[in-house]
């Protein structure tokens, strides 16, 4: 998915609100202006990141906020695979309720509440317009091997977990894969975050290789850009590889909450509203 003037402008008032250090601004604004056509926002992440951190040292730690709802989700998880397994559909169910922890984004919200998060699971059925995309995902799923996740934020990934567990159910011919972040990168989820929820025990997990947020194929570790080659059916959670994984001619399905005036505009919704689709390659 292209940047684009819009994102542009968004990504420097974030910064502008930081700070009115005029030499710091001006680097950034640098860095959006001189940007190569085909980059990706997590890549221009990357390259502010750095400026930042040369102007006013080490980013701040998420440490703190992934436990907090890490466990704050995993304090949930019998409830809701309860909840899961009691509703009509409960395939669909996890993919919404996995797609409902895509809210805890730190980096595209600016504020995060934990009763906003909750109120999100009244409701969890799947939009008559997603069924399309979620008829051909069980149809790809029942055909396939190989599996493909490609998860986001922290907590969240409990619910990519609870998830995976009803793909297992439906399609027990398939091999999991889970890819999280390479290194720490706002409240993404990391390798110590699927391990700490216990994802390994379900999937193999691996990481893109790298400390950015997204899944941009060429800066991809040869393990991950081979998984990807491989994999019969790939899911991929939230804006941030939605950003840089669409458009690129791969065949895959996205679920994210569109939290940004380019996703809102893009699908043409309200804020937070849930999107599941397909892409073909």
């Amino acid at each position: 998915m292209k940047f684009n003037d819009s994102c542009a402008k968004c990504m420097y008032d974030r910064q502008a609100k930081k700070t009115d250090n005029k030499e710091y601004l001006a680097k950034i604004r640098d860095i959006l202006d001189n940007r190569s056509p085909d980059v990706t926002s997590s890549q221009l992440v990357v390259e502010i990141n750095k400026v930042h951190e040369k102007y006013f040292g080490p980013l701040p730690s998420f440490k703190e906020v992934k436990k907090e709802y890490n466990d704050l989700v995993l304090s949930m998880e019998e409830d809701l695979r309860n909840k899961i397994q009691s509703s009509k559909d409960p395939l669909a169910t996890s993919i919404i309720m996995a797609r409902i922890g895509n809210y805890i984004d730190f980096a595209a919200l600016s504020y995060v509440s934990t009763d906003t998060f909750l109120e999100l699971f009244n409701n969890t059925d799947m939009r008559e317009d997603e069924k399309e995309a979620y008829a051909s995902f069980c149809d790809q799923c029942a055909k396939a091997k190989t599996f493909l996740l490609l998860t986001d934020n922290c907590g969240e990934i409990v619910l990519d977990k609870l998830m995976i567990e009803q793909i297992k159910k439906r399609f027990p011919n398939l091999s999991f894969t889970v890819m999280v972040r390479g290194g720490e990168v706002s409240n993404d989820a990391t390798i110590e975050d699927a391990m700490y929820i216990g994802m390994d025990s379900i999937a193999t997990v691996i990481t893109n290789g790298k400390k950015i947020a997204g899944t941009v194929y060429s800066l991809l570790s040869d393990e991950a850009k081979s998984v990807v080659d491989n994999a019969d059916v790939i899911l991929s959670k939230g804006q941030a590889n939605y950003e840089s994984f669409a458009g690129e001619g791969r065949h895959a399905f996205y679920s994210l909450l569109c939290k940004c005036e380019l996703f809102i505009n893009r699908f043409h919704v309200p804020q937070l509203t849930g999107i599941f689709v397909e892409e073909a390659g």
